[in-house]
Order: structure tokens, then sequence, then C-alpha cells
């Protein structure tokens, strides 16, 4: 089999505004204790905001990744990416995770896994599922602009759904397509995690990457369904090497991987997200203005959790 590394595409794509499929501790354990090193890895905790401006994440949507480092916790979007968050639920409630390396890691971009042979050639045994690249955005999955990026040519908007960064046609052109919905797709940054594959777009199948910095020609080639929310700071102590050209390499594993809710309520990562859709979000959005007046970029923007 094909090794799944990352082509690292520079082509781009551009934005169409068509409807088309596919463009589109009990009290806590010492175990858990060890795990839950989490706390110092909130982002502006201290931002002060209205209790109501605060959601909490959805347990049935949360994965936590167990490293000898801590726990990282994923929020996973389904309406994104619904084939790929239900293999990686379906996998991680069959422990297919549990003790997996990372095969492949490089600095500066990214934490690759999943492999059950640790080769780079493995998968699981489900079947390989179809590219995710684009999803249809509706106006229900309201997206906080921050600026604009080039994108095939063109400048396409950037900013929030829910704690992900993503590129959007403007809102405005859903009255002009046939199902009401725009073009848009996750954007390749730090904590972000996405899905490996061949050359074949649709090749996906269980090894999948946590993104140690921004990967921008990733963008609209590879399918994002999830993206950090706590334990950003374990992601770059993950050592940095790959089996397949160091015979010497001990790779990092993930000792766990686990649906939330699967996970015992004592034991889950008590988290809140700030709401990027509420005034609390616009407020936080202007303490992060460059002296020019404008927004950093995306991917050094961070919602605030607590």
């Amino acid at each position: 089999m094909m090794k799944k590394t990352l082509f690292a595409l520079l082509t781009t794509v551009a934005l169409s505004t068509s409807a088309c499929a596919g463009e589109e501790q009990s009290s806590v354990t010492k175990t858990a204790q060890n795990v839950v090193k989490t706390a110092s890895s909130s982002v502006n905790a201290g931002f002060n905001a209205p209790a109501e401006a605060w959601r909490e994440l959805d347990p049935e949507n949360t994965l936590y990744i167990d490293l000898e480092y801590g726990r990282v916790v994923l929020e996973l979007y389904p309406e994104i990416a619904p084939l790929h968050v239900a293999q990686i639920k379906t996998l991680a409630r069959q422990t297919f995770y549990d003790g997996i390396t990372f095969h492949r890691v490089i600095e500066g971009f990214m934490n690759q896994t999943g492999d059950p042979t640790g080769t780079g050639s493995g998968d699981s045994s489900l079947p390989d599922i179809q590219g995710e690249f684009v999803f249809r955005r509706a106006p229900s999955m309201p997206v906080t602009l921050v600026g604009a990026r080039a994108q095939g040519g063109k400048e396409v908007g950037v900013g929030f759904y829910k704690a992900l960064p993503v590129a959007t046609q403007p809102a405005s052109q859903a009255m002009l397509t046939k199902d009401g919905k725009v073009a848009a797709f996750g954007l390749h940054c730090k904590g972000v995690t996405s899905m490996a594959r061949t050359s074949d777009p649709n090749s996906a199948n269980s090894q999948f990457f946590l993104m140690r910095d921004i990967a921008q020609h990733l963008d609209a080639q590879y399918s994002i369904w999830g993206n950090t929310i706590l334990g950003h700071e374990h992601l770059t102590k993950i050592k940095v090497g790959s089996k397949g050209e160091d015979a010497n390499f001990i790779p990092d594993v993930m000792k766990k991987v686990r649906v939330a809710a699967d996970v015992p309520e004592a034991e889950r990562v008590k988290v809140q997200v700030l709401k990027t859709d509420s005034p609390a979000f616009k407020n936080y959005l202007k303490t992060q203005k460059k002296a020019d007046g404008t927004y950093p970029d995306i991917c050094d923007i961070r919602v605030p959790t607590r």
C-alpha cells in the first residue's frame, strides 16, 4: 500500500458557489490526575465574559488523546466532516488507537499517527472514506470574520466557526445558491486535526495528523475533522522523527484515545469555550488587534477557554 504521507500540494482550490457534494479521578483516580495536566492550557481563562457567553463541549463530540505529556482535548465537527468524525469515533470506541505511535513527526509541521503497523502504510479494517475537504455552510453555522486570505487567486473571508478557524464565502452569496448555503473549509492552523491519505483523495481510513504549526497549502486538500481545545503545549513535545527514515527512532505513543461521553463523568476535563458568535467574543477580538488596527493571522488567534 502506498504510504499515507502528506502530499505537500501547492495547488490552491477556489471556493465555488456550486452545491456539489464533497466540494464543497473514585473522585478522579491517580492515573487520571497524571493524564489531565491541562489546567495550564486554558487560553485567556481570566477573560471577563458573562456566563451566557460560554459553552460546554458536547461529550459525544469531544475526543481525549492521552499522551505521556498529558491529555489533549479535541472538539469534533460532524457538521463539517461527518464521515471522518464517525470513523474516528468508531475506532476510538474499538480502542483501536490505544498504543499506536506517532510514526512520522516533522518539526514546524505536524504529528502523524493512526497506523497500527507504525510504518505509514497501515490502516484499520474499516473501509476508506470519501474526502470531505470543503463543506456547505448554512446560515445556522455562523462565522465571525477576522479578515481575509488569498485562495485560488481570490480573496476569501476567514473567521471562526465555534473554535475552528475557517475560510468561507460571504453569507450574502447563499441567496444565489440552490441549497441556500455557501462553500467553506477549515484551516490547517496549530492544533487542528486532519486526515492523512494517499494521492487518492478518497483513501482516508485511520491515519490522521495534529498540526504543530500552520500549513496553508493543505487547506481544502485534506479533511479537517477536529481542533485542539486544551493541550496545545503537548503537541510540540511529541518527539520529532520518522521510523521509516531512522531505525533507532523511538516514537511517542497515544496511550489511550476515548470519546468523552464514554469516560466516567468524574474523569472528564471540565472546560468551557467562549462562543465565537457572541458579543463577548467580538470584544475579545478587539484585544487582539495590532498597533495598526488590523488583526494578526487567524492562526495566531486562540479562542478563549476556561
